[in-house]
């Protein structure tokens, strides 16, 4: 079986979350020869910090998409992921196609439908049936970055006989990589989208038969399953050895090895992500000490 393709996350989350951050790790990674280069959405965070240090603090996802296009020229850049239902759909294609446009087409689109209360309630959007409207929402996507004319009158969203350009680099559209771990939305992957990327919350030892589901459904719909990727948020804790550890906490070689077992797994990518660390990702860390760690994890984690 073929190796995974090794992406790394940006430094999104935390107070190394900085400018200079952002530039160092965006070069690095590109000269060192990654795949990708990502980031991901959190709008608010509870008061008493009960969804975890990741969440305190994190940079826009889009706005970042554009400064890692502009820092960057090989690697590709993704999200994973941006919540649709937050989203207009034609606001959502033109930030999209503009990022693809800037990147020269190298953006891949990771869309989930969320999970928090608190954030569906402040962006004034009812939460119920929010699989159904994501299962309107994706082929609209597409229909802004590729049809001339997108006249649309759906049971969630309506759209008059309007024209959205420039279109994207990349035909078709950025690829769509559904975030999922319900089995609804798992199969919705496998119907509508180019692939699945997981969470961080993910159970990583099991995590082939949310491919399996995925690629089932692919199927059943007509789609060529092995043309979808599968992309692992690789929420890594660099930590001393362990008999019993969890896949992707441990020494570097520990986790490299489980990059392999991913790979049995039906796992085709997978980004090394710093920002669920909490002795990282967290506004508490000292910066310094965080970016000397990602430094060792990026030369460490190298394709």
């Amino acid at each position: 079986m073929a190796a995974v393709k090794i992406g790394f996350a940006a430094p999104v989350s935390g107070s190394w979350a900085t400018v200079d951050n952002l530039a160092l790790v965006a070069a690095k990674a590109e000269g060192l020869g990654y795949d990708s280069l990502w980031t991901f959405q959190r709008l608010l965070s509870p008061p008493d910090a009960s969804w975890g240090e990741a969440y305190r603090a994190v940079l826009d996802p889009v706005a970042t998409l554009g400064f890692l296009a502009a820092r960057t020229s090989r690697i590709r850049i993704g999200v994973a992921v941006l919540n649709l239902p937050f989203f207009a759909p034609p606001l959502l294609a033109k930030q999209l196609a503009t990022v693809d446009l800037l990147s020269g087409g190298r953006l891949d689109a990771g869309l989930g439908i969320g999970w928090s209360d608190e954030e569906y309630t402040a962006v004034g959007v009812d939460k119920r049936d929010r699989g159904k409207r994501a299962e309107e929402y994706l082929p609209l996507l597409r229909r802004f970055w590729t049809d001339e004319v997108v006249d649309h009158d759906g049971e969630f969203y309506r759209v008059p006989p309007t024209r959205m350009d420039p279109k994207p680099v990349q035909a078709g559209g950025p690829p769509i990589l559904v975030g999922a771990g319900a089995e609804p939305a798992l199969r919705r992957a496998g119907r509508l989208a180019d692939g699945w990327v997981s969470s961080s919350r993910a159970d990583l030892s099991s995590i082939g038969k949310s491919v399996r589901t995925i690629r089932t459904a692919a199927e059943e719909a007509g789609r060529d399953p092995a043309a979808l990727r599968m992309v692992c948020r690789g929420a890594v804790r660099v930590r001393s050895a362990r008999a019993d550890r969890q896949p992707l906490t441990g020494t570097f070689e520990q986790i490299r090895a489980d990059f392999a077992d991913l790979a049995e797994q039906g796992v085709t990518e997978l980004f090394v992500d710093l920002n669920f660390d909490p002795e990282i990702g967290s506004p508490d860390a000292g910066p310094a000490e965080s970016m000397r760690r990602a430094e060792d994890a990026l030369e460490a984690f190298a394709p």
